[in-house]
């Protein structure tokens, strides 16, 4: 579904993509772990095509989008739903118009069967008669409820999940986690997940890509990940800090 051939991406003098490789199977949750900093966002933003590579190859299905137009690459995206870090809501438009959202600007369904499918998706996420409500009225986890059924409005094939749990509480946290699993069996998309975070990582993964020094160090599943040999996933996995780091 997804995979990225040789990428590199430097800002300035730093080096963040190293020619970095990567499969990302289809109808599976792929989750990217690695340190704050590391690069994981600019990985996501590049499978999204909102940065381009210094070099390297990035194919969606058979299509490489480092070689497309800006209207080529706007097709490609109507594949994709994200979940951004803050969820992203619109505050000025109440739940449902956010979900609503991506439906008026993508297609030219009539009202009623717009208002059918923002309502299925918010029951979907657990938000049943949260329609009207405001965002400001919103809790943390609701808020990420909220970007999710808008992220699905389109029942996209791709969905990016950037840092899903960062600033909730260990109960909310688990929640959103199950809210994943839920949706990705319930739409069969692939989903690409990116965290620092090892229990949630280890309870939705299918597959782990372990990223270190601009590069995936070890990719499999969860097991793989656990018995990897290499030094760095070992410490990582344990919460393990080394002189490298910095404080020791």
């Amino acid at each position: 579904m997804i995979r990225l051939s040789g990428v590199t991406k430097s800002f300035g003098r730093q080096r963040v993509l190293d020619g970095l490789d990567l499969e990302i199977p289809g109808e599976k949750i792929t989750v990217i772990l690695g340190q704050s900093g590391s690069g994981k966002s600019v990985i996501l933003k590049h499978i999204i095509g909102l940065m381009k590579p210094d070099s390297g190859e990035i194919y969606i299905n058979s299509t490489d989008i480092t070689k497309l137009n800006d209207r080529e690459l706007n097709e490609v995206r109507k594949q994709f739903g994200m979940l951004f870090q803050d969820a992203a809501l619109f505050d000025s438009m109440t739940v449902g118009e956010n979900v609503a959202f991506p439906l008026r600007e993508h297609t030219r369904l009539p009202k009623k069967e717009v208002r059918r499918i923002v309502e299925e998706k918010l029951e979907q996420v657990g938000l049943k008669g949260a329609t009207e409500k405001m965002p400001s009225e919103l809790s943390g986890g609701m808020r990420k409820r909220a970007g999710l059924a808008r992220a699905i409005a389109l029942d996209p094939k791709i969905i990016l999940f950037d840092e899903p749990i960062t600033g909730l509480d260990p109960i909310m946290s688990d929640a959103i986690d199950n809210l994943i699993i839920h949706t990705q069996k319930y739409t069969r998309a692939t989903c690409v997940v990116i965290t620092h975070n090892i229990a949630s990582t280890f309870k939705i993964a299918h597959n782990i890509a372990m990223l270190y020094e601009g590069k995936i160090v070890e990719f499999g599943e969860p097991d793989r990940i656990r018995n990897s040999p290499h030094a760095f996933v070992q410490r990582f996995i344990r919460g393990e800090a080394s002189e490298k780091d910095g404080i020791y």
